[in-house]
């Protein structure tokens, strides 16, 4: 068993000015792939260098495999870790670069080569053995890293950002080889990334932070359908989750959202009251766009058109508020246009203006 528990870990830096983790908890299951996502700074690379040793946290304790390792060095915690930079060493050939750590624990000559061949198969770098770091690609670098650390068959393996280096195309094929890889070796994983296409599309679960406190732990479809806070939903996606706010109005026996002078009719939380102020979040692949006018719909001002190959991002102003809406190529449309959006009732997500958390079904914004 490999589950990582983290219990109130607290760390400060500049003589304990700054907080950089704030009473984080977390448990990341045996064998699974959780990410930790979040802008610079806030405290996603300071928690895992706390479980792979390299940070020692004031308050908290951390366990690995239900041992507590709050107080062990890094070379009995049995992790690997990758880092953002490779860390590969320039002298040494492909393969001693992967067998160094078992350079270190002193393992026969055989079982070093066997194990060596076998990682780099599973990177697919088996014909750069005997080349040197300067002789590979970014992408193969990185590959060499990561077989480096699961030649090492740990308990936890542990990635700060390790995709962010390489362009665009070689991310896209790195992401989808490391979830292949990850998902044939069954290692607990923790991955720290501020991309988040790279955290939906690869983690069992992420735990989003902010200010060095974890916000939101879910599933990615999850936290992206159903964001716990204007952070949340505000960061993830792309474009991110849009945000109107209005005031809730009696109409014709229903509530209905009154957003300057327009009405939008979707199901509120229960409990809200007429007059209430809320804020409703879509995103803009659940608002349909359409150049004639509708019952219920709400005219827009086309701000900006942009075509991105598979379909057009608008940018266009209900009221004063500039919102993203996703609609078809083919939508023949430009800047300064009127348009009439129609929102998807069960797509609309209620947001407290106030504490930015999101009302569940209840009305409740306490999250579960």
């Amino acid at each position: 068993m490999s589950e990582i528990r983290i219990q109130g870990v607290w760390k400060y830096f500049s003589k304990g000015k700054v907080a950089a983790l704030k009473d984080v908890s977390l448990t990341v299951q045996d064998r699974e792939f959780m990410v930790l996502l979040g802008p610079s700074g806030c405290g996603k690379t300071t928690l895992l260098r706390c479980i792979a040793g390299l940070e020692y946290p004031e308050r908290g304790r951390i366990f690995i495999g239900g041992r507590d390792v709050t107080d062990e060095p890094p070379r009995k915690r049995k992790i690997a870790m990758v880092f953002q930079s490779y860390a590969v060493f320039p002298h040494l050939t492909v393969f001693e670069n992967i067998a160094f750590g078992l350079r270190m624990q002193k393992r026969p000559n055989a079982e070093v080569k066997q194990r060596v061949n076998n990682a780099a198969g599973m990177m697919r770098i088996e014909n750069f053995l005997e080349r040197y770091p300067a002789q590979l690609s970014g992408g193969q670098r990185q590959r060499v890293a990561v077989a480096r650390g699961l030649v090492m068959e740990p308990q936890v393996l542990l990635m700060d950002e390790p995709l962010s280096n390489l362009d665009a195309l070689l991310r896209l094929q790195a992401r989808a080889e490391l979830k292949r890889l990850l998902q044939q070796v069954q290692t607990t994983t923790v991955y720290v990334t501020h991309d988040q296409i790279e955290a939906l599309s690869m983690g069992d679960r992420i735990a989003v932070m902010e200010n060095g406190a974890i916000v939101q732990v879910d599933a990615p479809t999850q936290v992206y359908d159903y964001p716990g806070s204007l952070f949340v939903g505000g960061f993830i996606g792309t474009p991110p989750m849009n945000f109107l706010r209005g005031t809730v109005k009696s109409m014709n026996g229903a509530f209905a959202l009154n957003l300057g002078g327009q009405p939008i009719r979707a199901a509120l939380p229960a409990n809200v009251q007429a007059g209430q102020d809320l804020l409703m979040g879509i995103r803009a692949e659940n608002i349909e766009a359409s150049a004639q006018r509708s019952p219920d719909a709400v005219p827009a001002r086309v701000l900006v058109v942009e075509p991105l190959g598979s379909h057009l991002l608008l940018t266009v102003q209900v009221g004063e508020t500039p919102i993203k809406v996703q609609t078809r190529m083919d939508f023949n449309i430009a800047p300064d246009q009127t348009i009439y959006l129609r929102l998807e009732p069960k797509q609309v997500r209620w947001f407290d203006p106030e504490t930015g958390v999101r009302y569940d079904a209840s009305g409740s914004t306490e999250l579960k």
